[in-house]
């Protein structure tokens, strides 16, 4: 397991991370070069979520973080709590529209992160990722996202293509994002309970989670050149083209 897996940098990550989810911290590390009022915040809110904390030497912090800036602050995290997708399911109000956004074997951790931000600034209820050939939620991912991924229900799967037929079941309409459809996202109207799937980078959707959706549609591209959008961006218009007329 690398640093990026065991690890959250950074002021903001660290304070979203102990304000949010406090149990995914299993040590506090805190440069002796801090000074207040950054210093107090952290430590009060450490003692109030009753979270060990240590002072240590920068070159400590410098050396756990491989070269990255942490700020003066670094969690060590613990596993996360994984979310059962039955779970998660049964407690969705079905009298609202809802979006869940699925990912086909995402494995940029950046990517995950961009993805969870705009899932959460779009007014989604889930993301849902594989267990396998798929990034998760680590320290890069909080950071990424801005700390979404704290917040919003982000749910491991052992298989896409079965939850897709999950979700479907439960009154979902899977719409695959790719690009050789012929429907145009921006003439059809996105159903009331969406499960957008999005695929990998670079390969897109697999052939069978492909087969698993309801529809496929297009982000329209106006110049040929440009090529297929990053995995992320894609993600994020169909969130908001579905938030437009849901939620905004």
């Amino acid at each position: 397991m690398t640093n990026e897996e065991e690890i959250c940098r950074g002021r903001k990550p660290v304070l979203d991370l102990l304000t949010n989810n406090p149990s995914r911290c299993a040590k506090l590390l805190i440069a002796n070069n801090v000074r207040p009022p950054f210093l107090d915040e952290i430590v009060d809110l450490a003692r109030s979520k009753k979270i060990t904390y240590q002072l240590v030497a920068p070159e400590a912090l410098d050396k756990l973080s491989g070269g990255e800036k942490h700020q003066g602050v670094i969690c060590k995290l613990t596993q996360a709590k994984m979310i059962d997708l039955e779970d998660f399911l049964r407690n969705l109000d079905t009298n609202i529209p809802s979006l869940v956004v699925v990912l086909d074997h995402i494995e940029d951790p950046h990517n995950l992160g961009a993805v969870i931000r705009s899932a959460e600034a779009g007014g989604a209820s889930a993301v849902i990722y594989a267990k396998r050939r798929s990034a998760f939620p680590n320290g890069t991912v909080i950071k990424t996202s801005a700390g979404a991924s704290l917040r919003l229900p982000v749910i491991q799967v052992v298989n896409i293509s079965k939850t897709i037929e999950r979700l479907k079941e439960c009154g979902f309409w899977a719409v695959g994002l790719s690009e050789k459809s012929e429907s145009s996202m921006w003439n059809e109207k996105l159903p009331e309970r969406t499960a957008l799937v999005v695929g990998a980078e670079g390969a897109g959707l697999s052939r069978l989670v492909s087969e698993k959706c309801d529809m496929l549609m297009k982000i329209p591209i106006v110049k040929d050149g440009t090529g297929s959008l990053n995995a992320s961006v894609a993600a994020a218009l169909g969130i908001f083209e579905w938030s437009r007329t849901y939620r905004i």
